[in-house]
């Protein structure tokens, strides 16, 4: 629609001209519990008080809603026929204070954005949840959508009886006629007021703690999910990594938390991971693990938990004035999850899995041809929607971990409490944050943010070393390179390790150790002159800095041989991701990977890396092996596999792990065979529990192989008649080898939009399987043909979800990319964050076929 994509420069006009002193918001859903037409919709009056600096001016306030009952402005009654086009209400000679109210019929949602409606197939109930980020909370109610133009919010949700209703602020009193109210925010922004409302099963605790003053603060603490999940709900656990939180950041913020109560909700069909509304934080319900899941599912639950928290300071408290500088809250909140993970909670091992899972996110979005700075510029509101990648979230907060190298932890923490002091319940941009830091750094960090902050791209460090004639190293460099479309080389604090066997059957332990300031193409370490010959040199050892890290010949020859006897487990996750690094960028043949997964995976220790090769593992068989040999290629991992899987201890993480494993690789007849055999009971593997989560785990690949049929998913519905169940069905009905039955998934998700944001999301899973290549060629050119309709008529996350899901990935071939580029040069005039996405999809496509060609390139396998 006209005016649903705010630009900056309107945000930049309005946020001049109007400053906001109140809302006053009351939502009626008594419909969501109706049937047909009447469940569509539901009634919105705002009430909103604010200023303009020139009386007399023009302003409009966002708004989208299938219809507007009534638009009053300073008592004057306007016509919303000639006000409101669909997005915008129109207003005209503002006074100098005004009250706009707004009465409209807006929409519930099936896309996951505004005010989503979810009918739990196990029992009929209806649950409702609002998500916003980042501008659709005029979807619910009319505002002035834009982060800067910040006030206080009062809730007032009409619901039916026996429901419970959460907002931001604390329920005021008892709810009378399903009549609930509650208390008046803190000033906040729009993008992150919320209303979560329906018959949740709810689970309360508290948090207290006495400040050195003599100050106590009770925060009283909730979590909540749907009824048919409570039996599943380990509130225990989210409530005691919520209560180590708090604590750590009190410790280290010296600002108590503002917003009062903390409630955790867990909402069906969820798009993101969780989002940070002040006072009611929600997650994706798939935190709630239905069956048996390994150590690293709790990590990433209690990293996301802290994540949340952290943005109550960084993005609540304070918040970027636009979207150019999201990273402000991002950034700070990815590295601060991390931070809190291992200073506060169990997961004492936080930093390798931020080493092996979040920088390899930003490595890749940091390769693409849409690479961005951190501190980005964003346009309007479509670019923003696409800047929440791994760049903003990832790559900033491996620069912040960067910055705290460079200028001291004290100095950094330091700086973070005068930052929420000096501007709590405002807005800021990056100069806000460096002058506080350069304040309690003593460092001018100009410099330091044109590197790091306001440049795009990825350097590469390479160690070069040189040897005298009694095997002692005469000479230790690092070179550093950058990519020719970003030049950039930037200052690097790193460590440098060395590393040896004591005895030819010993561990690969380090030796020695130096930290030195990289800068420009070759920085020497002389701390490592003359010591003996290390069998690897590690650079970047304890992951200080953001770079992709290179080995010596010498090191990389000890890796392919002894990987697995590196004894330091963040030491042996970088050598993985360097190695990882490689394969993607067509410098060492996917065969060798496989090998290297193959003869070492079943010694990692640490499993959020183990899952991480098994993901490797099967994006190199599938996209960077060369076709002649990926049938070989396939058969040798699962083999492997299947041979890890019978060694680990039974009931372990590891065997789980392996498991999935073994279960996404099977294609044998033999390896089929077994899997229906572990979903029929008549085989077994000691200690391995397959779960209901585990059954539909086995049933997807026995369905796209056509060893299990449309009866045989259905039972198992019967079996698992949830809403996850559901989801697990709809996967799988699209995997099916049929023409018919992808052509039907097809039309389900392009032609059609009756599916809602999760069910898109598993047909598109299902759809596009390895070893269906002949099935899906005819969807190459239909694509092509499609998505600019899809992202004409769909909300732009179910057309995101399509753009991506369905690109021909599964064609690398020549013609595939012939085809993207055709499309790319006949619609230049396309909408800029579709041919994001496209050239994106294309990108990895073009390093797909770079890879196959290495690999090819190593000529036949013995």
């Amino acid at each position: 629609m006209p005016g649903e994509n705010l630009s900056r420069d309107e945000a930049r006009e309005r946020g001049r001209l109007l400053s906001v002193d109140a809302y006053d918001v009351a939502l009626d859903v008594r419909s969501a519990v109706a049937s047909g037409a009447a469940a569509e919709t539901f009634r919105s009056r705002t009430t909103l008080r604010f200023r303009c600096a020139e009386p007399g001016a023009s302003a409009f306030a966002d708004l989208l809603a299938p219809s507007v009952t009534s638009v009053t402005l300073n008592g004057r009654e306007l016509d919303p026929a000639a006000v409101f086009d669909g997005t915008r209400i129109a207003l005209d000679s503002l006074a100098a204070e005004n009250t706009l109210v707004v009465d409209a019929q807006c929409a519930y949602s099936r896309t996951g954005e505004g005010l989503h409606r979810f009918v739990d197939p196990e029992d009929g109930e209806v649950y409702l949840y609002t998500q916003y980020e980042p501008a659709d909370s005029r979807r619910v109610f009319a505002n002035f959508e834009q982060p800067d133009l910040k006030a206080p919010f009062t809730f007032e949700v009409t619901a039916p009886e026996g429901w419970r209703v959460l907002s931001n602020g604390a329920q005021e009193g008892e709810a009378e006629g399903g009549r609930h109210r509650f208390a008046v925010t803190r000033p906040i922004s729009t993008y992150i007021t919320a209303v979560v409302a329906g018959p949740y099963h709810y689970v309360s605790d508290t948090y207290r703690r006495t400040f050195e003053d003599g100050t106590e603060l009770e925060i009283p603490l909730g979590a909540l999910c749907r009824k048919g999940l409570a039996k599943h709900f380990d509130a225990d656990d989210v409530f005691t990594v919520t209560k180590q939180g708090l604590d750590f950041f009190h410790d280290h913020f010296d600002f108590p938390y503002p917003f009062g109560k903390y409630d955790s909700a867990f909402v069906p069909e969820y798009n993101l991971g969780a989002m940070e509304n002040p006072g009611c934080v929600t997650f994706r319900e798939e935190y709630i693990f239905r069956g048996k899941v390994t150590e690293a599912s709790y990590e990433g639950r209690a990293n996301v938990i802290l994540h949340e928290m952290a943005h109550m300071w960084f993005g609540d408290l304070v918040t970027m004035q636009w979207w150019d500088d999201l990273w402000l809250k991002e950034s700070y909140a990815d590295f601060m999850g991390a931070f809190a993970l291992v200073g506060a909670t169990r997961f004492t091992n936080g930093w390798i899995t931020f080493a092996n899972r979040r920088k390899s996110w930003a490595y890749r979005a940091d390769q693409l041809p849409s690479t961005h700075p951190v501190t980005a510029d964003i346009r309007d509101l479509e670019d923003a929607k696409l800047n929440f990648d791994g760049i903003t979230y990832a790559k900033g907060a491996a620069v912040l971990k960067q910055l705290v190298a460079y200028v001291g932890q004290d100095a950094f923490l330091e700086g973070a409490r005068r930052y929420f002091k000096r501007h709590a319940y405002g807005n800021t941009r990056l100069t806000d944050l460096l002058a506080v830091l350069e304040e309690t750094s003593g460092r001018d960090l100009a410099a330091w943010s044109r590197d790091w902050l306001e440049t795009a791209g990825v350097n590469s460090l390479t160690p070069q070393v040189t040897y005298d004639a009694q095997d002692r190293i005469t000479e230790l460099s690092v070179l550093q390179e950058a990519a020719p479309s970003h030049p950039q080389l930037r200052p690097h604090r790193v460590a440098v390790g060395l590393y040896r066997r004591q005895d030819a059957d010993s561990a690969l332990v380090r030796y020695a150790r130096a930290e030195v300031d990289v800068s420009g193409p070759r920085t020497t370490v002389p701390e490592l002159a003359g010591l003996e010959r290390p069998e690897l040199v590690l650079v970047n050892d304890e992951d200080l800095t953001y770079a992709k890290i290179r080995f010596d010949e010498g090191s990389l020859a000890t890796l392919r041989a002894r990987l697995g006897d590196l004894a330091d487990p963040m030491a042996r996750a970088l050598c993985w991701a360097a190695l990882w690094g490689l394969t993607r960028d067509g410098l060492m043949p996917a065969r060798d990977y496989l090998d290297l997964v193959r003869r070492f995976a079943g010694r990692e220790t640490d499993i959020g890396v183990l899952q991480s090769l098994h993901g490797q593992a099967q994006t190199a068989l599938e996209q960077y092996s060369a076709p002649q040999g990926q049938e070989r290629a396939a058969r040798e991992l699962a083999e492997g596999t299947l041979h890890e899987l019978r060694l680990a201890p039974p009931g372990s993480d590891h065997q789980l792990a392996w498991a999935r494993h073994f279960i996404a690789l099977a294609a044998s007849p033999a390896d089929l065979q077994l899997l229906q055999g572990l979903l029929e009971g008549t085989a077994k593997i000691d200690g391995l529990n397959v779960d209901q989560e585990l059954r539909w785990t086995v049933l997807e690949p026995l369905a796209a192989h056509g060893v299990a049929d449309e009866t045989v998913i259905a039972a198992e519905l019967a079996r698992d008649n949830t809403a996850s169940g559901r989801r697990h069905q709809v996967r799988c009905l699209a995997a099916r080898p049929s023409a018919e039955v992808k052509a039907q998934a097809w039309a389900q998700v392009v032609e059609s939009d009756v599916l809602s944001n999760a069910l898109v999301e598993a047909t598109i899973a299902g759809f596009a399987q390895f070893g269906q290549r002949e099935l899906l060629a005819p969807y190459l050119p239909r694509y092509f043909a499609a998505i600019e309709g899809v992202w004409r008529e769909r909300s732009i996350e179910i057309a995101m979800e399509v753009v991506r899901g369905l690109f021909p990935s599964w064609l690398v071939e020549q013609a595939t990319l012939d085809a993207a580029d055709g499309w790319l040069d006949g619609h230049p005039q396309a909408a800029p964050a579709l041919r994001r996405l496209v050239l994106e999809k294309r990108d990895d496509l073009a390093r797909a076929l770079r890879a196959q060609a290495c690999d090819e390139a190593a000529g036949p396998r013995p």
